[in-house]
C-alpha cells in the first residue's frame, strides 16, 4: 500500500521536477543521465516559461547537496545548468539566470576549493554568452569582490593556491567581459570595483620571474602557459580590462594602479611599477594616453615631499609613458608635462641646497647620500624632458624651446622664469644649468629648414645673454646648444677636437648653397654671434673644452652661414682675437693667451681650405709652420697638452708667428673678395644687457673709439707739466708735419665711416652716447634742485595733510634770477 502511494505521490508532482530528478542517477560517480538530460533540454526549449522553475528546483537541490557535502550531485547539476544556459536563448532565461547565479555564489562562499573553481568555470561560461536583452536590475558586486579575494589566495598548499588564484583571475576576466558588452557596462568601472579588480590583477602580476619579457605590445602565450600561469593571465585580464576602457572611465582604472605601488612601496626599485605602465601605454587607446600623462603628473604632485628615489621612480615611469605617448597623440598636455618637470626640478634643487644649508660644518654620509639622491631626481626630469622634446614634432619642439628658455633666470630679462629669489646664486646657478642642459637634450637632431626658424630673436637674445657668461660651464652648455640648432648636416662630429686639419678634404664636409633667410638672418644677428665667441674667449675660467666648442663653433657657422661678407667679418674677428691675446688688456693668464692663439690658428686653417684661396692658404700654412719650429705652444696640440712649457711674455715674438692683416687683405683681393673692411679693426656690439650684467662692462674692454674731431683726441692733448726742451719747440714750429698727421687722421676716420659696417659704427657711437648721458645725469642731480613753492609745503599730522604757505618776500632766489 505505502508503495503505491508514492507511487502515486510521484506521478502528481510537476514534470518539469520529474525531468530534473531523472538526470540525477542513483550513484553521482555515474555522471549525468544524458538521455534524460536530452529530454529535459527539450523540455526547457518547447515551454520556456518553465525555465525558471527548473532553475529554482536545480538551485534548491543544489543547495542541499553543498549542505551535505555530496558534491558528486552538485557537480552534476552545474553541468545540467551549463548545458541549459548554452541551449536556452529565449526572453524567458532572464528569471533562470537569476537562479543561475545563486547557485554560483552558493558555490564561491563555500570553503572547498574544488566548488570555487566550479563556480568559477560555470560563471566564465556564463559570461561567454551573448544575452539578446540588457539586464537592468542584474548586478556583479558580489563576484567582484569574490573573485578579488580568490585573487589573494594563501592556502598552505602552492597548488591549490595557484588553482584558485587562477580561478579568481579567470572570474574578474568574464565579469569584465560580461559587464562590457552589457547596456550597464558603466557600473564595473565605477571606483568601487575597480579598487578591489586591478590591485588584484597587480598582486598577481608582481609574481612575474621575468618582468622584460613582456614590457611591449601585448603578447600572445599559448593556452597552456595561460591556465597554469597567474602572472600571465593577469597580465593578458589587465591587458584586456584597460582595452576597453573609455573617455569616461579610464582615469577610474589607472588610479588604483598608484595605490598599489605606494602602498606595497614599489617605485624604489621601480622595475614592477616600469612594466605597469608599458602595459598601460600599449593597452590603452591611444587618443586616451594624455589621460595616464596627467595622472602620473597629479602623483608626482602629490609625492613631492617624499624621499628623492620615490621621486626619481615615479620621474622614470613618466619617462617610459611619455616615450611612448610621443609616438601618438599626446593632446594638450604638452606644456603641462614640461612645466610640471621644470617646477619639480626647481623644488629638488631647493630640497639640495637646503640640505647643504643645514649640513654646513658638519659633513656627514646621510647629508651627502640624500644630496647624490637629489642629482638622480634632476638627472631623471632632465632625461625625460630632452626625450619628450627630442620625439615631437618641429612645430611643437620649437615651442617647446621657446618655453623652456623663458624658464631660464637670466639677469636683465624679463620672462616667465622660476623663481629662484630663494635659492641665491647658487640655487640660480644650478637652476641654469639643469635647464640648459634640458635644452640641449630637446635641441638634439631638431634639424630646421632656416637658421631663423632654429634661432629666433626671443630665443637667441636670452641664450646669448651676458649673465650666462659667467660660468664655464653655462658657456659651454650655450654653445652646444648653438652646435645643436646651426649644424643641419650632421658635420659637428667630424670636428670634435681642437686641431690643425692637414686636409679638411678627408672629413667630407656636407653643406648647401647659403639660402637667403640665412644671409638675412647674418645681416640682422651675425654680431651677436660674433660678439658671443669674443666674449667668450676672453674668459679666465676658459678650460680645453671650452676653446674646443669655440672652434666648433667657428667651424659650423664657416659652413653653413658663411657668404664672402661673413667670411671677411670671421677673419676680422680671428685677427682681433689674436690681438686680445697680444696685448692682453684683460691680464689673461699666459694658459688662456697661448689657448686663444691656438684657435685663432686652428680656425684660420680651416677656413683658409674652406674658402680654397692658395694665397691665404700659402700665408697660414707658413705662419703655423713657423710656430711649430719656434713657438709649438701657439698650437692646439702643444698648448692643450698636460705638459706644456708656456712662454713668460709675448711681446717679444717675431711677426712671422702672426696672422698679419695685410697679408691676408692681399691673398683674398686677388680672388674677388671685399677686403676694404678687413683694414677695420673687429669691435663687438654693445647691448643693454651689459649695463645691467654683474661682468664688468664692455666699455672698459673695448679702448678703441671713434673720434670726429681731431681736436676730441687724446694723442693731441698737451700736458701741462711737460718739460719745454729744444725738440719740443723744434716739433711746434714744424707745422707741416702736424698738417699731414691731422689729414692722415681725418682720412682715417673718413674711411672708417665709408666702409666699416654699420652696426659697428652704431655700438662706437652708442658708447659715446651713453657715456655722455650718465655723465649729464650726474651733473644734472648735484645741480639742479626744485625750486621753493609758493603754495608752502606740505606735512602730515594725525593723518591730515598740512599746507604752511612761505610769503614771496622771504623766498630765496638764485642771483641769477634777481636783478
Amino acid at each position: 500500500l505505502f508503495a503505491g502511494v508514492c507511487c502515486c505521490c510521484a506521478a502528481l508532482r510537476p514534470r518539469y521536477k520529474r525531468l530534473v530528478d531523472n538526470i540525477f542517477p542513483e550513484d553521482p560517480k555515474d555522471g549525468l543521465v544524458k538521455a534524460d538530460m536530452e529530454k529535459l533540454t527539450f523540455y526547457a526549449v518547447s515551454a520556456p516559461e518553465k525555465l525558471d522553475r527548473i532553475g529554482a528546483y536545480l538551485a534548491e537541490r543544489l543547495s542541499r547537496d553543498v549542505v551535505r557535502h555530496r558534491y558528486g550531485y552538485v557537480l552534476i547539476a552545474m553541468e545540467a545548468l551549463d548545458q541549459l544556459l548554452m541551449a536556452c536563448h529565449s526572453q524567458s532565461i532572464k528569471p533562470f539566470v537569476e537562479s543561475f547565479l545563486h547557485m554560483v555564489a552558493k558555490l564561491l562562499e563555500s570553503g572547498e576549493p574544488k566548488l570555487q573553481v566550479l563556480g568559477t568555470n560555470s560563471f566564465v561560461k556564463f559570461a561567454n554568452i551573448e544575452e539578446d536583452t540588457p539586464s537592468y536590475h542584474r548586478r556583479y558586486d558580489f563576484f567582484v569582490s569574490r573573485f578579488s579575494a580568490m585573487c589573494h589566495s594563501c592556502d598552505h598548499d602552492p597548488e591549490i593556491q595557484t588553482e584558485i588564484r587562477i580561478a579568481g583571475i579567470r572570474g574578474i576576466q568574464g565579469v569584465v567581459r560580461k559587464t562590457v558588452n552589457d547596456e550597464l557596462r558603466a557600473t564595473i568601472w565605477e571606483p568601487q570595483h575597480m579598487d578591489k579588480i586591478v590591485p588584484s590583477l597587480l598582486f598577481n602580476m608582481h609574481k612575474i620571474e621575468d618582468i622584460d619579457s613582456r614590457i611591449g605590445p601585448p603578447s600572445s602565450p599559448t593556452g597552456g602557459e595561460k591556465e597554469e600561469n597567474p602572472a600571465l593571465l593577469a597580465e593578458n585580464c589587465f591587458r584586456e580590462l584597460l582595452g576597453r576602457a573609455t573617455y569616461g572611465n579610464m582615469n577610474n582604472a589607472v588610479r588604483p594602479v598608484f595605490a598599489h605601488l605606494d602602498h606595497h612601496r614599489l617605485w624604489d626599485p621601480n622595475e614592477f611599477a616600469v612594466s605597469c605602465f608599458k602595459i598601460i601605454m600599449y593597452s590603452i587607446q591611444a587618443q586616451y594616453s594624455h589621460h595616464v600623462i596627467q595622472e602620473i603628473l597629479g602623483h608626482l604632485d602629490v609625492r613631492k615631499r617624499d624621499s628623492p628615489r620615490v621621486r626619481a621612480g615615479i620621474i622614470q615611469v613618466l619617462l617610459e609613458a611619455v616615450a611612448i605617448a610621443a609616438k601618438g597623440s599626446i593632446g594638450p598636455t604638452v606644456l603641462e608635462v614640461f612645466n610640471t618637470l621644470l617646477k619639480h626640478l626647481r623644488i629638488s634643487v631647493d630640497f639640495e641646497l637646503g640640505d647643504r644649508r643645514s649640513s654646513a660644518g658638519s659633513a656627514t654620509f646621510s647629508t651627502s647620500s640624500k644630496e647624490s639622491d637629489e642629482r638622480i631626481v634632476q638627472n631623471a626630469i632632465i632625461q625625460t624632458i630632452g626625450f619628450f622634446g627630442s620625439n615631437l614634432p618641429d612645430y611643437q619642439r620649437s615651442e617647446i624651446m621657446m618655453f623652456i628658455m623663458g624658464k631660464v633666470p637670466v639677469l636683465g630679462m624679463t620672462s616667465q622664469s622660476l623663481d629662484t629669489s630663494h635659492l641665491g646664486d647658487l640655487g640660480t646657478r644650478r637652476i641654469q644649468i639643469m635647464l640648459l642642459r634640458s635644452l640641449l637634450m630637446v635641441t638634439s637632431g631638431y634639424k630646421a629648414t632656416t637658421i631663423t626658424n632654429a634661432l629666433p630673436p626671443p630665443f637667441l637674445d636670452p641664450l646669448l645673454s651676458p649673465s650666462l657668461m659667467e660660468d664655464s660651464e653655462l658657456r659651454q652648455l650655450v654653445l652646444e646648444i648653438l652646435h645643436n640648432l646651426i649644424d643641419r648636416h650632421d658635420n659637428r662630429a667630424k670636428l670634435r677636437g681642437i686641431r690643425i686639419i692637414p686636409d679638411v678634404s678627408d672629413l667630407k664636409i656636407k653643406r648647401d648653397k647659403i639660402s637667403r633667410q640665412d644671409v638675412s638672418f647674418m645681416k640682422k644677428h651675425g654680431q651677436q654671434l660674433y660678439r658671443h665667441i669674443y666674449l667668450g674667449c676672453k674668459e679666465e675660467d676658459n678650460v680645453q673644452k671650452n676653446f674646443e666648442l669655440l672652434f666648433t663653433s667657428l667651424a659650423l657657422t664657416t659652413i653653413e652661414l658663411a657668404n664672402e661678407e661673413v667670411v671677411i667679418d670671421l677673419i676680422r674677428l680671428a685677427i682681433a682675437l689674436q690681438d686680445v691675446a697680444i696685448i692682453n688688456e684683460d691680464n689673461l693668464p699666459m694658459f688662456n693667451r697661448c689657448g686663444v692663439m691656438a684657435l685663432v690658428a686652428a680656425y684660420l686653417n680651416f677656413l683658409s681650405q674652406m674658402i680654397a684661396v692658395p694665397a691665404f692658404c700659402q700665408h697660414v700654412s707658413k705662419v703655423i709652420e713657423t710656430r711649430s719650429l719656434e713657438a709649438s705652444y701657439f698650437l692646439p696640440e702643444t698648448i692643450f697638452k698636460d705638459k706644456c712649457n708656456l712662454p713668460k711674455s709675448l711681446e717679444k715674438h717675431e711677426k712671422d708667428l702672426f696672422f698679419l692683416t695685410n697679408k691676408i687683405a692681399e691673398s683674398l683681393g686677388g680672388s674677388g673678395y671685399s677686403v676694404e673692411r678687413l683694414s677695420v679693426p673687429y669691435v663687438p656690439q654693445v647691448t643693454d644687457e651689459d649695463r645691467l650684467s654683474r661682468r664688468k662692462s664692455i666699455v672698459d674692454t673695448v679702448s678703441i673709439q671713434v673720434d670726429i674731431l681731431p681736436g676730441n683726441s687724446t694723442e693731441d692733448k698737451i700736458d701741462n707739466t711737460e718739460e719745454i726742451t729744444f725738440e719740443a719747440l723744434k716739433k711746434a714750429i714744424d707745422n707741416n708735419g702736424l698738417e699731414e698727421q691731422e689729414k692722415e687722421k681725418r682720412r682715417l676716420v673718413i674711411e672708417k665711416f665709408q666702409k666699416a659696417p654699420f652696426e659697428e659704427i652704431a655700438a662706437q657711437c652708442e658708447t659715446k652716447a651713453n657715456l655722455l648721458h650718465d655723465r649729464l645725469a650726474q651733473i644734472l642731480e648735484l645741480t639742479i634742485r626744485p625750486p621753493p613753492s609758493p603754495s608752502g609745503t606740505m606735512t602730515i599730522t594725525a593723518g591730515h595733510a598740512h599746507y604752511q604757505s612761505v610769503p614771496v618776500y622771504e623766498m630765496k632766489f638764485p642771483d641769477l634770477c634777481v636783478y
